[in-house]
């Protein structure tokens, strides 16, 4: 996601996953270099980068290859000069620019990781182009794939859940599985139910695009009324690019259409300082996203919250969701599936109490500190640097 310079010098990033990853790096290093997107003017609140010791390489702003690519040749220099400039390199991946910071770093003999937490092949199905727009889009998600593998077979790597790791381990290569995660230790709950108000308050955060499945949440809050139920859902998250603002639209289309557009609510992009605490309003946390991610930080911010969760069974995510331990997996994203599920959380008490308190087991066991803790201890280690911190876990 973009950054930008905000008025009292602060750098500000737009959804703020990324942001906390940095901040959770940023003590191994003397200084975190970061190569990104940057825009010319705010965008929203933002999160901000809470480490002195961070700074910017920035790049022309970009959202996706469409925009990257035409810009290439005023790309280059900045990348050579941003490799030249540090001493370690870390990918995110995937992104259009990762593959030539990876031959930048050969160049200049960079050590360099990385890590997945996208899979743009799963993607495929659900991504709404035709005709020429979808051959040009598969043919660069071939070449997208062929470059986080060969990032992956050349690099210390590791991916955001275990889907992905088998996925981009080699024989010899093994990719290490972590979890990205935006909690830190103090922010898990002590609420021991849901529930317990008139009406049934659910929550989904989620960019809005095709591959999240959204539009099929307006006619679960309508067959969740059917049944009896007085639910709502609040929906946090801004649209990406034109397919964000068609899926948008579709969304509101079919709240019209079910007769519940004062049950659904699209409340757009909300800074995550304000958000991890506003999941504490809510009952339920709903997310049938599909194919194409590896787990979505958002399940550990519910299960923080309290919030029992229903989610997918999807990529990597039954390596974090255990189905009625610590969340309910639906097999398909379907309207039905999810109001099946949110009818049994509301009706059984018991479930409910239990998966509440097994998100908050898997919650403290996958906090910002951890996750930098073990994947630092594997740089330091596998990479033979030395790090500011003691690397422990």
């Amino acid at each position: 996601m973009p950054f930008w310079r905000a008025a009292d010098g602060t750098l500000r990033e737009v959804e703020g996953s990324f942001a906390r990853y940095v901040d959770s790096l940023a003590p191994y290093f003397d200084e975190v270099v970061l190569c990104v997107p940057v825009l010319s003017k705010a965008r929203g609140a933002g999160t901000a980068i809470r480490s002195a010791n961070v700074t910017l390489a920035p790049l022309p702003h970009f959202d996706g290859p469409v925009q990257f690519y035409p810009r290439l040749p005023l790309m280059i220099p900045r990348l050579l000069r941003f490799v030249r400039s540090v001493d370690l390199l870390h990918h995110r991946l995937p992104t259009p620019a990762a593959v030539f910071v990876s031959a930048c770093g050969r160049l200049f003999n960079r050590p360099e990781f990385a890590l997945v937490v996208g899979d743009l092949h799963a993607l495929l199905p659900s991504m709404p182009y035709r005709g020429l727009k979808r051959l040009l889009w598969r043919a660069y998600t071939a070449f997208e794939e062929r470059n986080v593998q060969r990032i992956a077979d050349r690099s210390l790597t590791f991916a955001n859940g275990e889907a992905l790791a088998v996925k981009h381990s080699r024989q010899g290569r093994a990719v290490i599985q972590t979890q990205t995660t935006t909690i830190d230790a103090d922010a898990v709950n002590t609420r021991e139910d849901t529930c317990n108000g008139g009406r049934v308050r659910m929550l989904t955060v989620s960019r809005i695009d095709p591959r999240k499945g959204l539009r099929v949440l307006p006619e679960a809050v309508r067959l969740l009324a059917d049944a009896g139920i007085d639910a709502a859902l609040d929906i946090v998250g801004g649209p990406v690019g034109a397919p964000g603002e068609d899926e948008r639209r579709a969304i509101v289309d079919a709240a019209n259409a079910h007769r519940v557009a004062d049950r659904v609510s699209l409340l757009g992009p909300v800074p995550l300082e304000r958000l991890l605490p506003a999941y504490r309003d809510y009952d339920i946390f709903v997310l049938p996203t599909l194919p194409g991610e590896g787990i979505p930080r958002v399940l550990l911010e519910a299960m923080a919250a309290g919030l029992p969760v229903v989610v997918t069974r999807v990529s990597g995510i039954p390596s974090l969701v255990t189905h009625e331990t610590n969340g309910l997996l639906l097999e398909s994203a379907s309207a039905s599936a999810v109001a099946d599920a949110v009818t049994r959380l509301v009706r059984d008490g018991a479930l409910r109490r239990r998966l509440i308190s097994h998100g908050y087991d898997t919650a403290r066991a996958h906090t910002l500190e951890a996750q930098a803790a073990r994947m630092m201890r594997d740089v330091s280690a596998r990479l033979g640097l030395s790090l500011r911190l003691s690397v422990t876990c």
